[in-house]
């Protein structure tokens, strides 16, 4: 997801009060007033965006950002739509129910293909057969859990496996510096938050009863269909990265559509397939893209001082969980390259920073990626993980939910170890 950084030279704190209530809104409505918000968040979303267009347009006299923003989403839902579209075409199905160790290769699997085809696209291909595979157990854990791996920490070996990432390789990055810099925080991400999954699966395991269990130590025997739609997902993929603003979204939109009617209403219905989870972050995206502009823009001209790699680690990384990471992205490395003189607009500038000061830059990659995984809007998997898992009819926290009882508690502990063994005086990587 790419925001415009660009932004009026003042902006008032008051604009990003729409911002605010709108993620005020995510969390509590669903709460206090579930059948309003259901019937009318669309509604919420549009008209506090409206807010911030209606400024940008009336009152600055400058709608660029706001209209890069729009550009944006486009590209946003299309590739989320995309992919929602194609991976609902592929069925796969698993025998008998997952073990635990079986549960935390399925994750490894996943974190490796984040890089492949994208947080965004492993995750829509991964979740329903995750969901299956656990139908007799399943808790709020193990949608938390995937949404941490899978949609987020997984994809921060390439460019392609998360916006922000994929943001940097636009504006200069080398494509492999990624791999060659991150590779070790990825490592120690994944493989730190398996085991603790593996902790909480054990014991959930454990009070299974002993048919589940029994069924659950039987062969795997897993199946696939609708394998044809692995070329739609390639012709999305190449149209991330090949084609210009315009062709991208309409070889998308193409692939999803051909996807759609080449595919066996069988293998919809097997994946319980429904276009509601993407009709409801298609709302509420509309509203956080337009509202998030006065926040990014009001970050741009009034930067935190920052003086060394674990502060931009975890100023990007706050952001990241409440403002989308890749915007937070663009902001911390212009605020990076700003203090060297350099410029963003610069490839040659980018890959100069990159080359002599890649302990900053892989902070600000690190904290992207990783604190994504702290809201359901930090990063754009998150909520349509969320909304999948719903229409399955499995149990998910609220907004504050998530936060409250596993991104606090357990994320953040986590990620300040890593900020510890990589970014500080007392680190041990790097």
């Amino acid at each position: 997801m790419l925001i415009a950084s660009a932004a009026p030279a003042v902006v008032s704190p008051w604009l990003i009060a729409p911002f605010a209530l709108l993620l005020l809104a995510i969390a509590l409505c669903p709460i206090v007033l579930p059948h309003f918000w259901h019937r009318r968040y669309p509604l919420i979303a549009v008209t506090l965006g409206a807010i911030s267009a209606i400024w940008y347009h009336t009152v600055t006299g400058e709608p660029a950002p706001l209209l890069h923003a729009l550009d944006e989403y486009i590209g946003f839902i299309a590739l989320i739509g995309g992919l929602y579209v194609v991976s609902g075409g592929i069925h796969i199905r698993v025998k008998g129910e997952a073990t635990p160790a079986v549960n935390c290769v399925f994750l490894f699997i996943g974190a490796v293909l984040a890089n492949v085809i994208g947080t965004t696209g492993a995750s829509m291909l991964l979740i329903r057969p995750w969901i299956r595979m656990n139908k007799y157990r399943i808790t709020a854990f193990h949608v938390v859990f995937f949404i941490f791996i899978v949609s987020n920490v997984g994809g921060c070996l390439t460019p392609i496996g998360d916006p922000p990432l994929y943001l940097g390789y636009l504006k200069g990055v080398p494509f492999w510096w990624v791999l060659e810099h991150c590779w070790q925080g990825w490592l120690v991400a994944v493989l730190g938050l398996i085991a603790v999954f593996f902790a909480f699966d054990r014991v959930n395991f454990l009070r299974a009863p002993r048919e589940v269990r029994e069924a659950e130590t039987a062969n795997e025997a897993w199946s696939f269909r609708g394998l044809h739609n692995v070329f739609f997902l390639a012709v999305i993929l190449f149209a991330v990265l090949k084609l210009p603003y315009g062709w991208r979204e309409l070889t998308m939109v193409a692939a999803a559509v051909c996807s759609w009617f080449t595919t066996h209403d069988d293998i919809h219905k097997a994946n319980d397939f429904s276009f509601g989870p993407v009709k409801e972050v298609a709302w509420l995206f509309i509203g956080i893209f337009a509202t998030m502009v006065p926040a990014l823009g009001y970050l741009e001209n009034n930067p935190p001082p920052l003086a060394s790699d674990i502060a931009f680690y975890w100023a990007t990384g706050a952001l990241s969980g409440v403002l989308d990471n890749a915007p937070t992205y663009v902001a911390f490395l212009a605020t990076a390259l700003g203090q060297q003189q350099l410029a963003l607009s610069q490839v040659s500038d980018v890959q100069a920073f990159a080359a002599g000061h890649a302990g900053t830059l892989e902070a600000i990659s690190l904290g992207a990626v990783f604190f994504g995984a702290m809201t359901y809007i930090g990063n754009g998997p998150n909520f349509m993980v969320k909304a999948i898992a719903e229409h399955a009819k499995v149990h998910t926290p609220t907004f504050l939910g998530y936060v409250v009882r596993f991104s606090l508690p357990i994320l953040l502990p986590f990620l300040a170890l890593v900020g510890i063994l990589f970014f500080s005086r007392w680190r041990i990587f790097g």
